[in-house]
Protein backbone atom coordinates (compact mmCIF):
# COMPACT_ATOMS: atom_id res chain seq x y z
CA UNK A 1 0.00 0.00 0.00
CA UNK A 2 1.19 3.52 -1.41
CA UNK A 3 0.17 6.49 0.65
CA UNK A 4 1.35 10.11 -0.03
CA UNK A 5 0.92 12.62 2.64
CA UNK A 6 0.74 16.23 2.22
CA UNK A 7 0.52 19.22 4.64
CA UNK A 8 2.86 22.38 5.07
CA UNK A 9 3.75 25.63 6.56
CA UNK A 10 2.94 25.11 10.03
CA UNK A 11 3.36 22.66 12.98
CA UNK A 12 -0.45 22.80 13.14
CA UNK A 13 -0.10 20.98 9.55
CA UNK A 14 2.96 18.76 9.80
CA UNK A 15 1.94 17.09 13.17
CA UNK A 16 -1.17 15.66 12.83
CA UNK A 17 -0.21 14.44 9.70
CA UNK A 18 3.19 12.84 11.28
CA UNK A 19 0.97 11.44 13.97
CA UNK A 20 -1.64 10.12 10.94
CA UNK A 21 1.47 8.46 9.15
CA UNK A 22 2.46 6.63 12.54
CA UNK A 23 -1.01 5.26 13.07
CA UNK A 24 -1.29 4.32 10.01
CA UNK A 25 2.07 2.09 10.18
CA UNK A 26 1.18 0.34 13.96
CA UNK A 27 -2.03 -0.95 11.75
CA UNK A 28 -0.41 -1.21 8.35
CA UNK A 29 3.59 -1.74 8.95
CA UNK A 30 4.14 -2.68 5.17
CA UNK A 31 2.38 1.02 4.14
CA UNK A 32 4.91 3.28 2.29
CA UNK A 33 4.96 6.73 2.25
CA UNK A 34 5.75 9.75 0.36
CA UNK A 35 5.23 13.37 2.18
CA UNK A 36 4.80 16.11 0.21
CA UNK A 37 5.80 20.11 1.22
CA UNK A 38 7.30 23.16 0.23
CA UNK A 39 10.87 23.21 0.37
CA UNK A 40 10.41 26.74 2.70
CA UNK A 41 7.74 25.65 5.04
CA UNK A 42 8.72 23.70 8.90
CA UNK A 43 8.17 20.55 6.60
CA UNK A 44 11.41 21.01 5.27
CA UNK A 45 13.09 20.33 9.04
CA UNK A 46 10.34 18.54 10.30
CA UNK A 47 10.12 15.34 8.19
CA UNK A 48 13.55 14.69 7.33
CA UNK A 49 14.40 14.08 10.73
CA UNK A 50 10.83 11.57 11.28
CA UNK A 51 12.73 9.53 8.60
CA UNK A 52 9.79 9.78 6.20
CA UNK A 53 10.43 10.16 2.14
CA UNK A 54 9.89 13.56 1.25
CA UNK A 55 9.08 15.73 -1.88
CA UNK A 56 8.46 19.47 -2.52
CA UNK A 57 6.01 21.52 -4.68
CA UNK A 58 7.04 25.57 -4.62
CA UNK A 59 3.85 26.90 -4.53
CA UNK A 60 3.18 30.13 -1.75
CA UNK A 61 -0.69 31.74 -0.86
CA UNK A 62 -2.45 34.46 -2.47
CA UNK A 63 -2.62 38.00 -0.86
CA UNK A 64 -6.14 39.47 -0.63
CA UNK A 65 -5.70 41.74 -3.46
CA UNK A 66 -4.04 42.22 -7.11
CA UNK A 67 -0.18 42.68 -6.93
CA UNK A 68 2.90 42.30 -8.39
CA UNK A 69 3.53 39.55 -6.41
CA UNK A 70 0.65 37.76 -6.78
CA UNK A 71 1.20 37.46 -10.75
CA UNK A 72 4.66 35.89 -9.74
CA UNK A 73 3.20 33.77 -7.32
CA UNK A 74 0.48 32.27 -9.78
CA UNK A 75 3.13 31.86 -12.66
CA UNK A 76 4.86 29.73 -9.79
CA UNK A 77 1.38 27.90 -8.82
CA UNK A 78 0.98 26.87 -12.76
CA UNK A 79 4.29 25.33 -12.16
CA UNK A 80 3.58 23.62 -8.93
CA UNK A 81 0.41 22.14 -9.74
CA UNK A 82 2.56 20.27 -12.61
CA UNK A 83 4.71 19.08 -10.73
CA UNK A 84 2.37 17.90 -8.13
CA UNK A 85 0.76 16.09 -10.96
CA UNK A 86 3.97 14.51 -11.92
CA UNK A 87 4.62 13.52 -8.36
CA UNK A 88 1.38 11.49 -7.44
CA UNK A 89 1.51 10.06 -11.23
CA UNK A 90 5.34 8.49 -10.32
CA UNK A 91 4.21 7.62 -7.18
CA UNK A 92 0.99 6.19 -8.10
CA UNK A 93 -0.73 6.39 -4.45
CA UNK A 94 -3.72 4.05 -3.35
CA UNK A 95 -4.82 7.43 -1.17
CA UNK A 96 -3.80 10.83 -0.89
CA UNK A 97 -4.72 12.32 2.63
CA UNK A 98 -3.93 16.08 3.02
CA UNK A 99 -3.87 17.94 6.08
CA UNK A 100 -3.78 21.26 5.45
CA UNK A 101 -1.61 24.67 3.47
CA UNK A 102 -1.81 25.85 0.70
CA UNK A 103 0.88 22.88 -0.85
CA UNK A 104 -1.90 20.24 -0.22
CA UNK A 105 -4.75 22.21 -2.83
CA UNK A 106 -2.18 20.81 -6.05
CA UNK A 107 -1.72 17.36 -4.94
CA UNK A 108 -5.05 16.69 -3.97
CA UNK A 109 -6.38 18.38 -6.93
CA UNK A 110 -4.39 16.37 -9.25
CA UNK A 111 -4.80 13.01 -7.11
CA UNK A 112 -8.86 13.75 -7.10
CA UNK A 113 -8.71 14.64 -11.09
CA UNK A 114 -7.05 11.16 -11.61
CA UNK A 115 -9.38 9.58 -9.52
CA UNK A 116 -7.13 8.37 -6.57
CA UNK A 117 -9.60 8.30 -3.27
CA UNK A 118 -8.53 11.39 -1.59
CA UNK A 119 -9.04 13.02 2.32
CA UNK A 120 -8.83 16.18 4.08
CA UNK A 121 -8.31 16.69 7.35
CA UNK A 122 -9.92 20.07 8.41
CA UNK A 123 -8.49 20.59 12.19
CA UNK A 124 -10.46 24.10 12.75
CA UNK A 125 -13.93 25.00 13.11
CA UNK A 126 -13.86 27.40 10.25
CA UNK A 127 -11.54 25.98 7.13
CA UNK A 128 -9.51 27.52 5.14
CA UNK A 129 -10.10 28.48 1.69
CA UNK A 130 -7.90 25.51 0.28
CA UNK A 131 -10.40 22.74 1.97
CA UNK A 132 -13.33 24.29 1.12
CA UNK A 133 -12.26 24.18 -2.70
CA UNK A 134 -10.89 20.82 -2.07
CA UNK A 135 -13.77 19.84 -0.62
CA UNK A 136 -15.84 19.83 -3.65
CA UNK A 137 -13.30 17.04 -5.24
CA UNK A 138 -12.16 14.60 -2.30
CA UNK A 139 -13.52 11.42 -1.23
CA UNK A 140 -13.78 11.85 2.39
CA UNK A 141 -13.47 14.93 4.77
CA UNK A 142 -12.24 14.03 8.77
CA UNK A 143 -13.48 17.03 10.75
CA UNK A 144 -11.54 17.79 13.88
CA UNK A 145 -14.95 19.11 15.29
CA UNK A 146 -18.76 18.96 15.11
CA UNK A 147 -19.19 22.76 14.37
CA UNK A 148 -16.93 22.05 10.87
CA UNK A 149 -19.16 19.80 9.45
CA UNK A 150 -21.76 22.31 8.27
CA UNK A 151 -19.40 23.80 5.86
CA UNK A 152 -18.67 20.65 3.87
CA UNK A 153 -20.74 18.15 1.80
CA UNK A 154 -22.76 16.29 4.41
CA UNK A 155 -22.19 13.15 2.18
CA UNK A 156 -18.29 13.49 2.65
CA UNK A 157 -17.64 14.44 5.73
CA UNK A 158 -17.34 13.11 9.14
CA UNK A 159 -16.41 14.07 12.59
CA UNK A 160 -13.61 12.20 14.18
CA UNK A 161 -11.65 14.99 16.18
CA UNK A 162 -8.19 15.97 15.48
CA UNK A 163 -4.94 13.11 15.99
CA UNK A 164 -2.58 13.86 18.60
CA UNK A 165 0.10 12.30 19.84
CA UNK A 166 0.40 8.91 21.94
CA UNK A 167 2.04 10.13 24.54
CA UNK A 168 -0.19 12.63 25.29
CA UNK A 169 -2.17 10.26 26.80
CA UNK A 170 -0.18 8.26 28.32
CA UNK A 171 2.13 11.40 30.45
CA UNK A 172 2.18 10.65 34.13
CA UNK A 173 1.29 13.78 36.20
CA UNK A 174 4.00 12.64 38.76
CA UNK A 175 6.82 12.17 36.25
CA UNK A 176 6.29 15.28 34.53
CA UNK A 177 5.81 17.43 37.97
CA UNK A 178 9.48 15.53 39.02
CA UNK A 179 11.35 17.03 35.38
CA UNK A 180 10.79 20.36 36.52
CA UNK A 181 10.96 19.90 40.29
CA UNK A 182 7.45 20.85 40.88
CA UNK A 183 4.79 19.25 43.71
CA UNK A 184 2.53 16.73 41.81
CA UNK A 185 0.16 17.84 44.96
CA UNK A 186 0.44 21.69 44.35
CA UNK A 187 -2.34 23.11 41.23
CA UNK A 188 0.11 23.89 38.21
CA UNK A 189 -0.10 26.00 35.40
CA UNK A 190 1.10 26.32 32.01
CA UNK A 191 1.27 28.94 29.55
CA UNK A 192 2.28 28.84 26.07
CA UNK A 193 1.85 30.87 23.22
CA UNK A 194 3.96 28.25 20.93
CA UNK A 195 6.71 27.25 19.88
CA UNK A 196 7.88 31.13 18.66
CA UNK A 197 6.04 32.53 21.27
CA UNK A 198 3.40 34.91 22.16
CA UNK A 199 4.39 38.88 22.53
CA UNK A 200 1.23 39.88 23.75
CA UNK A 201 0.92 36.90 26.02
CA UNK A 202 4.50 37.15 27.59
CA UNK A 203 4.13 40.37 28.07
CA UNK A 204 0.82 40.42 30.60
CA UNK A 205 2.11 37.61 32.13
CA UNK A 206 5.44 39.71 33.41
CA UNK A 207 3.05 41.59 36.83
CA UNK A 208 1.16 37.78 36.78
CA UNK A 209 4.29 36.03 37.76
CA UNK A 210 5.64 39.21 39.63
CA UNK A 211 2.48 38.82 41.54
CA UNK A 212 2.68 34.61 42.41
CA UNK A 213 5.94 35.50 43.92
CA UNK A 214 4.27 35.61 47.04
CA UNK A 215 2.08 32.86 46.19
CA UNK A 216 3.86 29.64 46.49
CA UNK A 217 1.01 27.22 46.68
CA UNK A 218 0.78 27.85 43.08
CA UNK A 219 3.19 26.44 40.12
CA UNK A 220 3.86 27.91 37.16
CA UNK A 221 5.39 26.96 34.00
CA UNK A 222 5.70 29.52 31.52
CA UNK A 223 6.82 28.74 27.59
CA UNK A 224 8.18 32.26 25.93
CA UNK A 225 9.14 30.58 22.94
CA UNK A 226 12.55 30.64 21.54
CA UNK A 227 12.56 34.14 20.27
CA UNK A 228 10.75 35.86 23.19
CA UNK A 229 12.77 34.22 25.98
CA UNK A 230 15.43 36.78 26.68
CA UNK A 231 12.95 40.08 26.96
CA UNK A 232 11.72 38.03 29.25
CA UNK A 233 14.30 37.00 31.10
CA UNK A 234 14.92 41.24 31.09
CA UNK A 235 11.51 42.39 31.85
CA UNK A 236 11.16 40.08 34.76
CA UNK A 237 14.65 41.22 36.22
CA UNK A 238 13.63 44.79 35.62
CA UNK A 239 10.50 43.52 37.63
CA UNK A 240 12.56 42.34 41.08
CA UNK A 241 11.75 38.86 40.05
CA UNK A 242 14.69 36.63 41.14
CA UNK A 243 13.32 33.02 39.40
CA UNK A 244 16.41 31.42 41.82
CA UNK A 245 14.39 32.22 44.69
CA UNK A 246 10.88 31.23 43.57
CA UNK A 247 11.42 27.45 42.77
CA UNK A 248 7.29 27.32 42.09
CA UNK A 249 8.06 29.46 38.71
CA UNK A 250 10.01 28.27 35.91
CA UNK A 251 10.57 30.11 32.77
CA UNK A 252 11.53 27.89 29.47
CA UNK A 253 12.08 29.18 25.80
CA UNK A 254 10.78 25.87 24.74
CA UNK A 255 9.66 22.61 25.70
CA UNK A 256 10.73 19.45 24.11
CA UNK A 257 7.98 17.17 26.24
CA UNK A 258 5.43 19.02 26.00
CA UNK A 259 3.43 16.29 26.90
CA UNK A 260 4.72 15.55 30.73
CA UNK A 261 4.19 19.15 30.83
CA UNK A 262 0.41 18.59 30.02
CA UNK A 263 0.09 16.13 32.38
CA UNK A 264 1.18 18.01 35.33
CA UNK A 265 -1.40 20.97 34.33
CA UNK A 266 -3.98 22.10 36.41
CA UNK A 267 -4.98 24.99 34.08
CA UNK A 268 -3.58 26.31 30.54
CA UNK A 269 -2.88 29.67 29.08
CA UNK A 270 -2.82 29.14 25.60
CA UNK A 271 -3.59 30.43 22.17
CA UNK A 272 -6.33 28.66 20.00
CA UNK A 273 -5.01 26.41 17.66
CA UNK A 274 -6.58 23.07 16.66
CA UNK A 275 -3.93 20.85 17.16
CA UNK A 276 -3.28 22.21 20.86
CA UNK A 277 -6.69 22.20 21.76
CA UNK A 278 -6.69 19.03 20.60
CA UNK A 279 -4.04 17.73 23.26
CA UNK A 280 -5.80 19.72 26.10
CA UNK A 281 -9.10 18.62 25.61
CA UNK A 282 -7.81 15.01 25.24
CA UNK A 283 -6.51 15.29 29.06
CA UNK A 284 -9.09 17.23 30.12
CA UNK A 285 -7.45 20.77 30.78
CA UNK A 286 -9.29 23.87 31.43
CA UNK A 287 -8.05 26.74 29.78
CA UNK A 288 -7.62 30.28 29.56
CA UNK A 289 -7.98 30.96 25.24
CA UNK A 290 -5.80 34.25 23.93
CA UNK A 291 -6.82 33.03 19.99
CA UNK A 292 -3.97 34.77 17.71
CA UNK A 293 -6.17 37.80 15.92
CA UNK A 294 -3.72 37.20 12.42
CA UNK A 295 -5.08 34.07 11.74
CA UNK A 296 -6.69 33.15 8.29
CA UNK A 297 -10.77 33.36 8.28
CA UNK A 298 -9.72 34.26 12.45
CA UNK A 299 -10.28 30.63 12.98
CA UNK A 300 -8.69 30.91 16.54
CA UNK A 301 -11.88 33.32 17.67
CA UNK A 302 -14.18 30.26 16.23
CA UNK A 303 -11.62 27.42 17.82
CA UNK A 304 -11.55 29.45 20.89
CA UNK A 305 -15.39 30.14 21.14
CA UNK A 306 -16.30 26.65 20.26
CA UNK A 307 -14.35 25.39 24.10
CA UNK A 308 -16.12 28.97 25.77
CA UNK A 309 -19.79 28.09 24.98
CA UNK A 310 -19.09 24.27 25.93
CA UNK A 311 -17.92 25.29 29.60
CA UNK A 312 -14.61 24.20 28.34
CA UNK A 313 -12.61 27.49 28.58
CA UNK A 314 -12.17 31.14 29.01
CA UNK A 315 -11.31 33.73 26.47
CA UNK A 316 -9.84 36.39 26.38
CA UNK A 317 -9.25 38.61 22.82
CA UNK A 318 -5.52 39.65 22.08
CA UNK A 319 -6.54 43.62 21.62
CA UNK A 320 -8.56 43.06 25.40
CA UNK A 321 -5.31 41.59 27.03
CA UNK A 322 -3.45 43.16 29.93
CA UNK A 323 -2.14 41.88 33.10
CA UNK A 324 -4.93 42.64 34.88
CA UNK A 325 -7.86 40.99 33.31
CA UNK A 326 -5.57 38.07 32.74
CA UNK A 327 -4.65 37.92 36.34
CA UNK A 328 -8.34 38.40 37.45
CA UNK A 329 -9.23 35.36 35.63
CA UNK A 330 -6.41 33.44 37.20
CA UNK A 331 -7.31 34.24 40.86
CA UNK A 332 -10.86 33.58 39.69
CA UNK A 333 -10.35 29.56 38.45
CA UNK A 334 -7.51 29.09 40.74
CA UNK A 335 -9.48 29.86 43.88
CA UNK A 336 -12.60 28.14 43.15
CA UNK A 337 -12.09 24.47 42.65
CA UNK A 338 -15.54 24.11 41.32
CA UNK A 339 -15.51 25.60 38.57
CA UNK A 340 -11.95 24.23 37.36
CA UNK A 341 -13.89 20.42 37.77
CA UNK A 342 -17.25 21.44 35.85
CA UNK A 343 -14.09 22.80 32.74
CA UNK A 344 -12.28 20.20 33.06
CA UNK A 345 -15.36 17.66 33.03
CA UNK A 346 -16.24 20.26 29.65
CA UNK A 347 -13.11 19.66 28.26
CA UNK A 348 -12.92 16.33 28.86
CA UNK A 349 -16.28 15.78 27.11
CA UNK A 350 -14.88 17.52 23.81
CA UNK A 351 -11.64 15.55 23.79
CA UNK A 352 -10.92 12.85 20.98
CA UNK A 353 -7.91 11.19 22.19
CA UNK A 354 -8.89 7.92 19.82
CA UNK A 355 -9.12 10.44 16.39
CA UNK A 356 -5.90 9.43 14.79
CA UNK A 357 -7.20 5.67 14.98
CA UNK A 358 -10.27 6.77 13.38
CA UNK A 359 -8.77 8.82 10.63
CA UNK A 360 -6.31 6.18 10.31
CA UNK A 361 -9.21 3.60 9.48
CA UNK A 362 -10.73 6.26 7.44
CA UNK A 363 -7.68 6.28 5.61
CA UNK A 364 -7.48 2.58 4.95
CA UNK A 365 -11.04 2.13 3.73
CA UNK A 366 -10.09 4.29 0.52
CA UNK A 367 -7.33 2.53 0.09
CA UNK A 368 -9.53 -0.39 -0.25
CA UNK A 369 -11.66 0.95 -2.34
CA UNK A 370 -8.71 1.55 -5.23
Amino acid sequence: MKIIVSGGGTGGHIYPAVTIIRTIQEKHPDARFLYVGTQKGLEADIIPKENLPFATVDIQGFERHLTPANILRAGKALVGVAKAARIVRSFRPDVVVGTGGYVCGPVLMAASLMRIPTLIQEQNVVPGITNKILSGFVSRIAAGTEEAKRHFPADKVVFTGNPIRSEVMTARREDGARSYGFDPAKKTVLISGGSRGARSINRAMIDVLVQAADHPEVQYLHVTGSLEYDDVMNRLEQAGLDLERTPHIKVRPYLYDMPQAMAMTDLAVFRAGATGLAELTARGIPAILIPYPYAAENHQEHNARALEQAGAARMILNRELTSARLCAVLTELLSEDDKLVAMAKASREMGRPQAAGDIADLVLALAGRK
